[in-house]
C-alpha cells in the first residue's frame, strides 16, 4: 500500500462515502456571506466532515480546523481559473498556478484539487489547461499527494442540461486519463453514465446555493443513489440556517442512505 492509497483510504474511512466542505469561494470571489471571516466560518464544520476545501492563503489562518486527532483533512485548491470568477463574466478559461504541490505539503496538506476547464473555445487555451493541470498533477504523485481533478465546464451554471452532461461525460474520462485520483464535479441528467465511465471515484459538488436545506438533502441523495462516492458541498453547508446540524443530516444521507426528510427532520431541518 502506497501513500495515495493510504490517504484515499483516510478520505473514504472504513469504506464509507465522504463529505468534503468547500471553503475556497473568497479566491475567486471575495468575500461572500457566510464567509466573511474564514477561521470563524470553519469553526461551524464539525469533525463528522471528512474534509475541507480551501485556498492556499487561508490554510495557515484556519489551522485550528486541522489540528486534533479525528479533525477533517485539508485539500487545497493548487490553480485559480479565470472560470470562477462568475461575477466578472469572464468566458475564457485561463488558468494560472497559484501553490506547487511541495508547498502545499508544507502547509499541512496530503490531499491535493486541481481544476481542469475544456472545450473554452479557443485550442491553445484548452491545450495551456491540460498542460498546467498535468504539470501540478505530475509534481503531487511524486511526492504521494492524492489528486482531486475537478472538471468545471465554462459557465457550466449556466448551459442546458443537456449541454452539460456531455461536457462532464467527456471531460470527467479526460481528466482520469491524464492522472486524477478522484474527481469533483457536477451532478448531470444523466450522472450515472458519468459514474460509470470512470475507474476512479467521482464526487458531486453542490454548485449554487438551493432554496432550503432539504433540496440540497436532495441533491446529495440523488448524487450518491447514481453512483457517487461522496458530495463536496460548500455555500449549501456554510449558508445554511444551521452549518453543523446541517452537516449532520448531510452525513446521514451521504453515509447512512438516510432519506433527505427523514434526515432533516432527525436534526430539526425541517
Amino acid at each position: 500500500m502506497n501513500g495515495k492509497k493510504i490517504r484515499l483510504n483516510r478520505l473514504f474511512s472504513k469504506g464509507e462515502n465522504a463529505v468534503v466542505v468547500a471553503v475556497d469561494h473568497g479566491e475567486f470571489d471575495g468575500p461572500l456571506p457566510g464567509f466573511i471571516d474564514l477561521p470563524e466560518t470553519v469553526k461551524k464544520i464539525p469533525p463528522q466532515a471528512d474534509a475541507i476545501l480551501l485556498s492556499p492563503g487561508m490554510v495557515a489562518r484556519c489551522g485550528h480546523a486541522f489540528g486534533y486527532k479525528g479533525a477533517p483533512l485539508p485539500i487545497i485548491r493548487l490553480n485559480w481559473a479565470t472560470t470562477y470568477c462568475f461575477h466578472w463574466g469572464y468566458k475564457e478559461a485561463a488558468t494560472v498556478v497559484a501553490m506547487r504541490p511541495e508547498d502545499a505539503v508544507r502547509a499541512g496538506a496530503d490531499t491535493v484539487l486541481v481544476s481542469l476547464t475544456l472545450q473554452t473555445g479557443s485550442e491553445a487555451q484548452d491545450a495551456e489547461n491540460v498542460r498546467v493541470f498535468c504539470e501540478l498533477t505530475n509534481e503531487a504523485h511524486r511526492l504521494g499527494l492524492l489528486v482531486v481533478g475537478e472538471l468545471f465546464p465554462v459557465m457550466g451554471e449556466k448551459i442546458s442540461a443537456a449541454k452539460l452532461h456531455q461536457q462532464v461525460y467527456r471531460g470527467c474520462r479526460i481528466i482520469t486519463e491524464l492522472g486524477a485520483d478522484l474527481i469533483k464535479t457536477f451532478y448531470t441528467m444523466k450522472f450515472r453514465e458519468v459514474v460509470e465511465s470512470c475507474p476512479v471515484p467521482i464526487l458531486g459538488l453542490g454548485a449554487a446555493k438551493l432554496p432550503t436545506e432539504l433540496a440540497a438533502l436532495d441533491l446529495a441523495h440523488k448524487e450518491i443513489r447514481d453512483g457517487a462516492r461522496g458530495v463536496v458541498f460548500g455555500r449549501n453547508v456554510i449558508q445554511s440556517k444551521d452549518p453543523t446540524r446541517f452537516v449532520a443530516a448531510l452525513c446521514d444521507v451521504v453515509k447512512r442512505g438516510k432519506q433527505p426528510k427523514e434526515a432533516a427532520a432527525k436534526h430539526g431541518l425541517a
